[in-house]
């Protein structure tokens, strides 16, 4: 196996469109226009469910999944992954077939900060920031060494909020988040209050540390927004920045690099949105067009900002064959993952669940690539 094709995805890019974003208010021209009908679908099925071990990467395979985000084995003692670590997850990959295009930092997690022992960063805690970004600025540079092209990450307090779960077909259960029933409880965490100048304080500081390393070692960093956006005045004492349209545009454009992007959870970006099938659109091209794109959460919801519910892929109000026929035309190559997909008392571990979410993504681009030979 040729390691070098199958490991490095970095460095190919493809045309993007033209766009007028309605959503974004801006004006993009793109020499290279739209994409030409007939390229190849590059964009191709990927996960992160973990562990990352060989009973895992069978079941991958039995799926159809040749390219994952991958969790390697490290000390608690020692708090990060080595390059030997890493080493030996993407060697597993290999032996069964599978190429690691991504792997997740072991912190900066979707965790709740109370729920959290690795919270420094986003706290702003003296020493223990610099030693935990002097952790990950070792982990870039193991990436780099074996060959592993991006890492994703969170820059959360919060976690992933929700109300709730509502009844779903066959007996699932759905996720939701209706923000007028969400208790403040505790009113605090142990965060206290963050303002929005103070999260993108710290934001800034990580990226200015972060990224630099990034540039010298060609690995690109993924980061997700916040799910879901809260009110402007926050949530538990913490605004959310990275809950809006507006905030992800700004955070990349802090420290503006190949190598600075976003791990775009589709459906994270649909519930910032009052109309999510109109306008995620715009919003793909926007960051498509500026190279921002560096893995998609390929999911779906019900409702809107502050009032939803997460459901399988195909009986969201998204149109999600349109949705990868956007990320196509706006040269999107990387993987399209099935992500927070509905649970069943039958499913514990939620593999029947991700298996059907695999088959679906699989039929999608084969129907994005038939639509573009058709031109």
């Amino acid at each position: 196996m040729d390691r070098r094709r199958f490991l490095t995805t970095a460095g190919v890019a493809t045309a993007a469109r033209s766009v007028r974003g309605a959503a974004c208010g801006d004006e993009i021209d793109s020499a290279a226009g739209p994409r030409p009908p007939g390229r190849p679908v590059t964009m191709h099925v990927g996960t992160q469910l973990g562990p990352t071990t060989p009973e895992m990467l069978q079941f991958f395979k039995r799926h159809g999944v040749d390219h994952i985000c991958g969790f390697p084995e490290f000390s608690a003692d020692r708090g990060y992954w080595t390059a030997e670590d890493l080493r030996k997850t993407r060697d597993l990959c290999e032996r069964h077939g599978v190429a690691l295009d991504m792997v997740a930092l072991p912190f900066l997690s979707s965790s709740h900060i109370d729920r959290d022992g690795r919270g420094a960063i986003m706290l702003a805690e003296g020493p223990e920031r610099d030693r935990d970004i002097e952790q990950i600025q070792k982990m870039i540079v193991a990436c780099a060494e074996v060959g592993v092209p991006a890492f994703k990450y969170n820059m959360s307090l919060l976690g992933v909020l929700r109300t709730g779960s509502v009844p779903g077909r066959g007996g699932s259960h759905y996720s939701a988040w209706r923000h007028r029933d969400a208790r403040e409880d505790p009113p605090l965490t142990r965060a206290g209050r963050v303002s929005e100048d103070e999260a993108w304080e710290r934001i800034s500081y990580f990226l200015d540390k972060i990224i630099p390393v990034c540039e010298a070692n060609k690995v690109r960093a993924a980061c997700h927004p916040h799910d879901p956006g809260v009110p402007p005045n926050g949530f538990q004492g913490v605004v959310r920045v990275l809950g809006t349209p507006e905030g992800l545009k700004r955070f990349v454009s802090i420290r503006e690099s190949p190598y600075h992007g976003l791990n775009l959870c589709l459906g994270t970006v649909a519930e910032m949105l009052q109309n999510p099938a109109r306008e995620i659109h715009d919003l793909i091209r926007h960051f498509g067009a500026r190279r921002k794109i560096f893995n998609i959460h390929f999911r779906n919801i019900r409702g809107r900002r502050d009032d939803f519910v997460e459901v399988y892929p195909d009986e969201g109000d998204l149109d999600m064959l349109r949705v990868a026929q956007t990320l196509h035309e706006a040269g999107y190559e990387y993987m399209l993952m099935p992500d927070h997909m509905p649970r069943h008392r039958d499913d514990p571990q939620g593999r029947q669940a991700f298996a059907f979410g695999y088959g679906y993504i699989k039929a999608i681009l084969q129907a994005v690539q038939a639509i573009d030979r058709r031109g």
